[in-house]
């Protein structure tokens, strides 16, 4: 699971070209805001702080970056403490880079408990506090909490932040009322449904975007998954991800060709856009927007994907059962399958051991965080404290009530779980291989040799 998504803790120049990150600096207009405009009552039990500082670096990016920001400007208000964020596509490539030579940031807003294993096992991070570990138990399941724990020394790094369902298939209601399609409710109803649109002939069914810098295919992989959990259920999903299980096995392959009845096949991609090459040159944040013109019907992206129908900001098209788009969630195998979903999320690491940064933490492990986040704007969490009409559309409140229905089947985001040498690496470089051409054993040969032998 990923998102495309800002100071202290860039390396001096040398460094930083070393490692090449390109960044984007965010800062808010907090400096400008008197404390008397503020209610300061949630915030005092994170203390005060005179003139400290905390520096934050992730994976976030533009207007998702401004709203994170803005998130946590009533915390800096109230406590003193100054959140200087730094966002970067590179920093899942960069980080233990930058760990290693002393020059990570405070907090980290690490997107993979994979990646945060392995952070965990180079000795850069510090525990979580009690207060953090305290609002986890009292908000979050126990799964979620299991993701900011360790999995070699089994200590608790961090609290999850926010979340997303993958999985949904975007759409244009007033096409399918148009045309008469109707919500598939088995995986056979999307193949005819995407079957009847390809006979059509006026676009192809699908459009995808699988670009995203270094982190090229990753979309793929989601599409992998959800294949996997569906097919197979969770039991074999959890097998594959531990690798119980070899990548090779039959039933990864039976998920592998599932999907390459779409993704690698000319009828059904690349609708507005181009033929099957341009799947890994059209970028993941961009390659839904075709629905937009009417020249495809269907795209395959998270919950988050709802930021991207208006790349400005602005509310011109809106994410409703009868608004300008709409998703609904990929289709179980079977109609009366349990629910289940796979998602993603981050976990919130800290590199610097300090009052400041514990506090902050803290804020940002709390039900107070997730509603203000939440309540601006494209985004869910699995915190349990939020409440779910706080969202800013339909399809979000819907996601969150999934999160929270404890009947729910849900599974974290495959790669994101698997050692970073497969999660984020070969199996991100063999989406891109698969869709170009090889075979899906070649693909899952290179794969399965790539999975570290301990």
């Amino acid at each position: 699971m990923r998102l495309t998504r800002h100071r202290r803790w860039l390396a001096p120049a040398a460094v930083a070209a070393a490692v090449g990150l390109a960044l984007t600096a965010c800062t808010g207009d907090i400096a400008n805001e008197e404390a008397g405009d503020v209610d300061c009552g949630p915030y005092e039990e994170y203390g005060t702080f005179d003139g400290a500082e905390v520096t934050v670096g992730g994976t976030i990016l533009d207007l998702e970056a401004d709203r994170l920001v803005e998130s946590w400007a009533d915390f800096e208000t109230c406590t003193g403490i100054t959140v200087d964020y730094q966002g970067s596509s590179e920093f899942e490539a960069q980080i233990a880079v930058l760990a290693e030579g002393g020059n990570a940031p405070d907090v980290g807003i690490v997107p993979q408990p994979g990646l945060m294993n392995r952070l965990a096992a180079g000795g850069w991070l510090i525990p979580a506090s009690e207060p953090v570990e305290a609002n986890t138990d009292e908000f979050w399941s126990e799964d979620w909490k299991t993701y900011g724990t360790g999995t070699a020394d089994g200590v608790f790094y961090g609290a999850p932040l926010m979340a997303s369902i993958k999985g949904y298939v975007w759409y244009s209601p007033a096409e399918f009322e148009e045309k008469g399609y109707e919500i598939p409710k088995t995986l056979d109803e999307l193949t005819e449904l995407s079957e009847t649109i390809a006979a059509e002939g006026d676009h192809k069914p699908w459009c995808v975007g699988l670009e995203s810098g270094d982190a090229t295919g990753w979309p793929g992989t989601d599409w992998v998954e959800d294949y996997m959990l569906r097919l197979h259920g969770a039991d074999v999903y959890d097998q594959w991800v531990a690798h119980e299980i070899p990548f090779n096995d039959p039933q990864v392959a039976e998920a592998f060709d599932a999907v390459g009845e779409y993704l690698k096949n000319e009828e059904m991609v690349n609708g507005g856009i181009g033929d099957v090459s341009t799947l890994v040159t059209e970028a993941f944040q961009t390659g839904g927007l075709p629905i937009l013109d009417g020249e495809c019907s269907l795209h395959h992206q998270a919950s988050f994907y709802e930021t991207f129908w208006n790349p400005e900001g602005g509310d011109a098209n809106t994410v409703a059962s009868d608004g300008t788009v709409f998703g609904f969630l990929l289709p179980p195998e079977n109609a009366d399958d349990p629910l289940s979903v796979t998602g993603g999320g981050e976990i919130v690491v800290a590199f610097r051991e300090a009052e400041e940064v514990e506090a902050f933490r803290h804020y940002l492990s709390s039900d107070t965080w997730a509603n203000n986040r939440v309540g601006l704007g494209g985004v869910i969490s699995a915190n349990k404290g939020v409440d779910p009409e706080v969202a800013s559309s339909e399809l979000l409140v819907q996601s969150i009530e999934i999160l929270q229905d404890p009947e729910t089947t849900f599974r974290f985001d495959g790669s994101d779980l698997m050692p970073g040498a497969v999660g984020a690496d070969s199996f991100w470089k063999g989406i891109v291989s698969w869709v170009g051409g090889q075979s899906t054993p070649q693909v899952l040969d290179t794969i399965e040799a790539s999975w570290p032998a301990s």
